[in-house]
């Protein structure tokens, strides 16, 4: 990292995977920055508001100035104004956690969800991620919606996440990989087993209209004890029903009629080459 605009926005996002915060020299140590460097950058972070230093032990700790930020972007954006109210209906149906990703760029980040389940095991994620499009539900339903090609890039360029970081039945090659986009592909939406997270079981299917590329996906997961393959296969109908008309009512959504203009006259864009 050579500008100090990279080494800003790496401790930003190395400080979002660490709730309790980070001292000065782990933060330095982990992006390689001398200390000295990443005391002068973590000062300007706390003088703008985005970073705090715990007054116990030091460690620097974000602010919810971040999250404002994100926040007050979806709500600009109409996002979550048209998705909720389908979100919470899947969710009732489903008695599940019920997500909505949305794709900007080479990017899938989860950005709303609704909870079905009100007790017993409980499955909730912090939004505002990247799906890991190998072995998420989520991605892999984003996968079946490209061609082979593209799909393989996409994968290549985030790469693979393996059974040691993710579920244990996570795709270990590009191969594998492709063996289950390519059944996703004919059911028209995707079935995770564990392939996530240990314990977990989940569905998605693609925000697109008729003959474009995908906006979006909407995604059903629980615990593999109760969301069986049999009761995802049931909620089959109704995922891609709501999905139909979730797509069917983006253009209300500056965010999403902006991605529908672009689905059909597509930007020139930089092809994505494999590392």
């Amino acid at each position: 990292m050579s500008s100090v605009l990279d080494r800003t926005l790496a401790i930003l996002e190395l400080l979002t995977q660490h709730g309790h915060g980070l001292e000065l020299a782990a933060i330095a140590d982990q992006l390689k920055i001398p200390r000295s460097g990443a005391h002068r950058l973590l000062t300007d972070l706390v003088r703008c508001g985005y970073v705090r230093q715990a007054r116990e032990h030091g460690d620097y700790v974000l602010t919810t100035k971040l999250v404002s930020l994100g926040l007050s972007y979806l709500s600009n954006t109409g996002i979550v104004d048209i998705a909720q109210p389908l979100l919470d209906r899947l969710a009732a149906t489903s008695g599940e956690l019920v997500r909505l990703s949305v794709i900007d760029g080479d990017r899938l980040t989860w950005v709303a969800r609704a909870q079905g389940a009100r007790q017993g095991l409980r499955y909730d994620p912090d939004m505002g991620s990247d799906a890991r499009l190998s072995c998420s539900a989520s991605g892999q339903a984003w996968l079946l919606a490209l061609s082979d090609e593209e799909a393989m890039a996409r994968v290549k360029q985030q790469d693979l996440g393996t059974p040691k970081d993710y579920g244990p039945n996570a795709p270990t090659s590009l191969t594998a990989l492709m063996t289950r986009v390519k059944a996703a592909r004919k059911l028209g939406y995707s079935l995770t087993q564990e392939t996530y997270t240990a314990g977990l079981n989940a569905m998605g299917a693609p925000v697109r209209l008729k003959g474009q590329a995908p906006i979006g996906v909407i995604t059903i997961a629980g615990p593999t004890v109760r969301f069986t393959d049999k009761k995802m296969r049931a909620l089959a109908a109704e995922l891609l029903a709501v999905a139909a008309q979730m797509a069917a009512a983006s253009g209300a959504s500056p965010f999403f009629s902006k991605r529908l203009t672009d689905a059909v006259h597509p930007v020139k864009a930089t092809p994505i080459y494999a590392p």
